[in-house]
C-alpha cells in the first residue's frame, strides 16, 4: 500500500478508488465564465469545454440522490448561519427548522428580544469566523460548512441562553467539532481560517471535466413572442437576446482516498460504502444546473471504468492531449484512446490498480448496478 503522509504528519498508508468517466452533453451551457460564455481550457494547443470541479461538486452535493441516501449526514455551508440563529433566537424556533425555511412551525421556547437576540447571534456566529463589519452584521466574511454535529450543539446552546438569559461562557462556545457524520465534508474537506484545528482534509478530488476533442463556442440569437401583440402596429419580437453555448464529450476524473474517507467518518464502514455508492451514482447520474431550463442538457455517463488500489493514482487525461477527430464513432474512439494509453501506462509503470470495474453503455456491457454493488 502506499504511504501518505498527511497534515497533520501522521504517515498512514491508502486505499484509492478511481473513477474515469466519459460523459457527452449535448448543446448547453453547464458551468460559465465571468462573461455568461461555458468555461474552456487549451489542452494540447486546441481549445476545449470545461466543467470546473467546484461545479461538478455543487452539482453532486446537493443532488437528490445524495440527499436520499445520506439524510442526516450532510452538513450546510454558509456565511449566513448567524441570520439563522438570529431567527431561532427572535422566533422561538429550532434552529434546523429555520434552517429548512419553516417559519411557521410554533415556537418551542420562548423567543428573546430584538437586541439581546443579535448580541447572542453575534458571539456564536463569531465562533466559526470573523463577522463582517458594522454592529448589527452576522453574517461571516467566509463561508464556513457546518456539520450536523455542530448545527445541533448550536441548537442546543440557543435553546439554553433563551431559557436562562445569559451570554454564552467561553466552555458553551466550544461548539467547533470535528465531524464523524458530515459526509461531504469528508468527501470535500473544509476550511476554518480562524480555527484550523477543525479543517478537514478532503478525501476526494476531483479534475475538472475537458472535451476530447476541440470546440468552439457558438452564439445563440433568440427572440421572445409577446402573446398580446397582434401586430397591428408592431410585428416585431417582445424580446431579443443572445447566449452563448457549446456541446462535447467530457472525460472526468475523480480519485477517492478510501482510507481517508474512513478517517474522516470516524471509521463507520457503513456510513463510508454508502457515502462511495451515492457519489459514484451521483456522479453518472447528475449534472450541473447551468442552463438545464433552456437546453435540458441532462445526461448519464456512457462509460464508467473503475479502478481500486493501493498505489500511486494517475488520471488518464494524457489520453486526450491530441484531441479526438472521430465525427462517426467520437465515443467508441475515446473509449478505445482510454483503454489503450492505459495500457500503455501499466507496461510503463505497472499497474497501480488490483481490481477493476466497468459500465460501456456504447458496447452495452455492465452495469451501473453492478459496480455500486462491487465497488466496496
Amino acid at each position: 500500500m502506499l504511504p501518505v503522509r498527511r497534515n497533520d504528519g501522521e504517515i498512514t498508508m491508502s486505499d484509492f478508488i478511481q473513477l474515469h468517466m466519459l460523459v457527452s452533453y449535448p448543446p448547453s451551457n453547464l458551468n460559465r465564465d465571468d462573461l455568461g460564455r461555458p468555461k474552456t481550457a487549451v489542452m494540447g494547443g486546441t481549445q476545449r469545454l470545461r466543467i470546473s470541479s467546484q461545479s461538478l461538486k455543487r452539482a453532486w452535493r446537493t443532488s437528490d440522490v445524495f440527499s436520499a441516501n445520506l439524510a442526516g449526514s450532510l452538513g450546510v455551508r454558509t456565511k449566513d448561519m448567524g441570520s439563522a440563529i438570529l431567527k431561532s433566537l427572535q422566533s422561538g424556533i429550532r434552529l434546523s427548522t429555520v434552517i429548512k425555511g419553516d417559519l411557521q412551525e410554533k415556537a418551542s421556547f420562548k423567543p428573546v428580544d430584538g437586541k439581546k437576540a443579535l448580541s447572542l447571534a453575534r458571539q456564536i456566529a463569531e465562533v466559526f469566523g470573523k463577522l463582517k463589519k458594522g454592529d448589527d452584521s452576522v453574517e461571516i466574511e467566509q463561508l464556513a460548512h457546518f456539520n450536523p454535529e455542530e448545527i445541533s450543539a448550536i441548537e442546543k446552546l440557543i435553546e439554553k441562553i433563551a431559557a436562562s438569559g445569559k451570554d454564552p461562557d467561553d466552555n458553551d462556545k466550544k461548539i467547533l467539532m470535528k465531524s464523524r457524520t458530515a459526509v461531504d465534508i469528508a468527501m470535500f474537506g473544509r476550511m476554518l481560517a480562524s480555527s484550523p484545528e477543525f479543517n478537514t482534509e478532503a478525501a476526494v478530488q476531483v479534475a475538472h471535466a475537458v472535451t476530447v476533442h476541440e470546440v468552439a463556442v457558438e452564439d445563440d440569437y433568440f427572440t421572445a413572442v409577446d402573446d398580446l401583440n397582434r401586430g397591428e402596429e408592431d410585428a416585431g419580437a417582445g424580446h431579443l437576446g443572445e447566449t452563448e453555448f457549446a456541446s462535447g464529450l467530457f472525460y472526468t476524473y475523480i480519485c477517492i482516498d478510501k482510507t481517508l474517507l474512513e478517517k474522516n467518518l470516524g471509521e463507520n464502514k457503513d456510513l463510508v460504502k454508502t457515502a462511495i455508492k451515492a457519489l459514484v451514482e451521483a456522479a453518472t447520474k447528475v449534472a450541473p444546473t447551468g442552463k438545464q431550463n433552456s437546453f435540458a442538457s441532462r445526461a448519464y455517463a456512457s462509460y464508467l471504468l473503475v479502478e481500486k488500489g493501493s498505489k500511486q493514482p494517475r488520471s488518464l487525461s494524457v489520453a486526450y492531449l491530441g484531441a479526438i477527430r472521430d465525427s462517426m464513432d467520437l465515443l467508441g474512439s475515446a473509449i478505445r484512446a482510454l483503454e489503450d494509453t492505459r495500457k500503455k501506462i501499466d507496461s510503463v509503470y505497472g499497474k497501480c490498480w488490483a481490481d477493476e470495474l466497468i459500465m460501456d453503455a456504447h458496447a452495452g456491457t455492465g452495469s451501473l448496478d453492478t459496480i455500486l454493488e462491487k465497488i466496496c
